[in-house]
């Protein structure tokens, strides 16, 4: 067992600029992303009003794998969240592999939504080269990264901010139809029946659906990683998490069901953008523009989660020499900038060959990372079980936030990952994508052995997580209200 001392767990380097609000938003931005707003409206076409069901079905999968990995953040609050996890309970191999996965899947995400925000400005100033534009967009929010922890927080905040007041006024909205106090508006719920029955395309589209849903909730799990640089990670978390069941039915499951209550399914409106569609139907004036503005804010968001994701997840891999050190340097307040602008420098080739080869090199982004983050998510569950049982055994009082059902339902939520995975493998519609993804998880496992053989040997490697200091609330004695008390850092096992 490596013990940590408390000023060495302190001392991670990483700047605690992250408030209580921050932290909030961020969850809430990572769940919320520019596939809601448009890439819902091709689930809702390959399966009808049914897609509710199909989005309500990959939210309970995302929102129990959100609960696994929130219990190993509460008991275990590390730099470098699932990644360290993943290395303490499945092995060296593990670590390394999930962590470059993730990294290399916000890596593309950096890439893939600096050219969609690229193409949506370009709407409005089409005399401008996309390259240009999805560049410019880079380096902005590449900026306010660098800055400062703070920095990210606050852009992500009122990102986060104004796609959670769309998507409230879009319900509001939806509600006011359905009901029939809306002007000339035709309530009730008849469009889920009326143009082919509930599920037209058969259960079984319903269920391949679940699929690319899954994918669209992707993003909950940076709040354990943006944990390491708020003033209270564990608090955070826990808060964060525990909330996170009423934004995927709210927003994801509430909205769906509004789009199929108030436009047909088989509308050719909805398949291009399913919310434009609707405000269309409720007379919205300047349709495009409001829904363009939204999206752009989606994308935006999204953009400045993935700068921030890789570099925090690389600052991590250095620290068990799973990356070059040279990225472990810090700036003055406490930013990784080097592994920052390695992210960037990325996203900068990327946007260059799609600039020059066109949509065959998108194409290829878009497929080689399109099964990643679902590998990722199967190691955040399988360690869960691993470390659960450690816990159990060892320190069984860490424990703050638990699994529900252990172990059968973290043993359920291993084989719906595994099912969706193997759906991912035998659809038409995915097969490149799960390919394309395996050749890049061979990639990196490929890496790991060149690193094992000639790198650092892994005995004189860092192998030493860096445990966050936790602090936790309890009664006072003399008037019973709760203050801060520090506690001692969890110890890292190896």
């Amino acid at each position: 067992m490596n013990q940590v001392e408390p000023r060495q767990a302190e001392n991670a380097g990483l700047s605690k600029g992250l408030k209580n609000r921050h932290m909030n938003l961020i969850a809430i931005g990572g769940v919320i992303g520019a596939g809601l707003f448009v890439g819902s409206g091709v689930v809702i076409s390959s399966t009808g009003p049914a897609a509710i069901i199909s989005f309500a079905i990959a939210g309970v999968i995302t929102l129990l794998l959100m609960r696994m990995l929130a219990e190993m953040a509460v008991a275990r609050p590390v730099v470098g969240s699932f990644y360290v996890y993943a290395r303490q309970a499945l092995g060296q191999r593990a670590g390394f592999t999930t962590g470059w996965m993730y990294w290399y899947f916000f890596v593309i995400v950096v890439a893939v939504e600096a050219i969609a925000g690229g193409r949506i400005i370009q709407l409005w100033f089409p005399m401008v080269p996309l390259w240009m534009l999805s560049l410019g967009l880079m380096v902005l929010l590449s900026a306010t990264n660098m800055v400062s922890a703070r920095s990210f927080g606050e852009f992500e905040y009122w990102f986060s901010s104004i796609k959670v007041v769309a998507i409230v006024v879009f319900l509001g909205l939806g509600v006011l139809w359905i009901t029939g106090l809306w002007p000339d508006s035709t309530p009730g719920l008849a469009n889920l029946f009326d143009h082919g029955g509930f599920t037209p395309l058969g259960w079984g589209a319903v269920l391949a659906a679940v699929v690319p849903c899954v994918a669209f909730y992707t993003g909950a799990e940076i709040i354990t990683i943006a944990a390491a640089e708020s003033e209270n990670p564990q608090l955070a978390v826990k808060k964060a998490m525990r909330s996170i069941v009423a934004r995927v039915v709210t927003f994801y499951v509430g909205s769906i069901f509004v789009v199929v209550c108030i436009q047909r399914w088989d509308a050719e409106s909805v398949g291009v953008s399913p919310y434009a569609a609707v405000l269309d139907v409720l007379g919205i004036p300047a349709v495009s523009t409001v829904m363009n503005f939204i999206v752009l804010t989606a994308v935006l968001s999204c953009l400045n989660s993935a700068l921030y994701t890789t570099s925090r997840m690389l600052f991590a891999l250095t620290r068990n020499g799973d990356a070059p050190k040279f990225f472990t340097k810090l700036s003055k307040g406490g930013v990784p900038r080097r592994a920052i602008l390695l992210g960037t420098t990325v996203g900068y080739v990327s946007v260059v060959c799609v600039y020059v080869w066109g949509d065959v090199v998108f194409a290829f982004l878009v497929n080689s990372y399109g099964a990643v983050a679902l590998f990722v998510y199967l190691v955040i569950a399988v360690s869960q079980v691993v470390l659960r049982k450690r816990l159990d055994r060892d320190d069984p009082a860490a424990l703050k936030l638990k699994m529900w059902l252990f172990p059968w339902l973290s043993y359920a939520t291993i084989a719906l990952m595994l099912c969706v995975v193997a759906a991912m493998a035998v659809l038409p519609s995915t097969q490149s994508q799960f390919l394309m993804s395996g050749v890049t998880l061979l990639v990196i496992l490929a890496s790991y052995e060149v690193r094992r053989r000639y790198g650092k040997p892994a005995g004189e490697a860092d192998d030493v997580a860096v445990v966050l200091p936790v602090r936790a609330a309890e009664p006072s004695a003399s008037d019973g209200r709760e203050t801060d008390v520090d506690k001692k850092p969890m110890v890292a096992r190896n």
